[in-house]
């Protein structure tokens, strides 16, 4: 089983993880937003390695904690090959949908949700029944679709053919705010059960 540790930053209140098996094994961190230092001291304090930074989308409140983390680790960073030009790290590693990345027994599946940005991406993992949603889906909204290259119709298709599938024990941790399960979500999100009534764009 995986332990997930979360960090919130910044004015926009941002959503960074560390996942990890053991105290002393392997980690990833997910979206390190801002103060980049806090990931690495409480890397520090469990003795963990760090395997890599993987990032959700491009935007600044997910990747400004990822140059001064490299600036210590010089770890890879996994990012969708659809975001990769629009940020500057060394080490990147492009993602595809169905990407299996490896954290000691733990796998965690990539998923291309494109919507909020073209190469957005949820994290799966299997063992947990968990997904690192980013700003595709929050507990109680969906991701913003008016940004650079942000679209609407893409955030449709993400929601109703694949989001949708997701069974109801499914736990979410997104890119802002509380997560939960997607009972909850389907109870209480109002922009996904919208998102679901809209035809295919033709």
């Amino acid at each position: 089983m995986i332990k997930i540790e979360r960090f919130i930053g910044g004015s926009l209140k941002s959503n960074g993880y560390i996942v990890y098996e053991h105290q002393g094994g392997k980690c990833f961190i997910i979206d390190p937003g801002y103060e980049g230092e806090k990931f690495l001291k409480r890397i520090s304090e469990l003795k963990l390695s760090l395997e890599g930074i993987i990032l959700t989308h491009h935007h600044y409140d997910h990747i400004g904690g990822v140059a001064k983390i490299q600036s210590v680790n010089n770890c890879k960073v996994y990012i969708h090959r659809m975001d990769s030009e629009r940020i500057k790290f060394k080490n990147l590693v492009l993602l595809e949908s169905g990407t299996e990345l490896t954290l000691e027994t733990e796998k965690f599946k990539i998923i291309h949700t494109p919507g909020h940005t073209m190469g957005g991406i949820c994290i799966y993992n299997e063992t947990n029944r968990t997904v690192f949603t980013g700003d595709t889906l929050f507990l109680d909204d969906i991701g913003r679709t008016d940004l650079a290259d942000g679209d609407g119709w893409l955030m449709r298709d993400t929601m109703v053919d694949i989001i949708d599938k997701w069974d109801n024990d499914i736990v979410i941790y997104p890119g802002h705010g509380d997560g939960g399960t997607m009972k909850k979500v389907r109870e209480i999100n109002e922009e996904f059960k919208f998102a679901l009534t809209l035809p295919k764009k033709s």
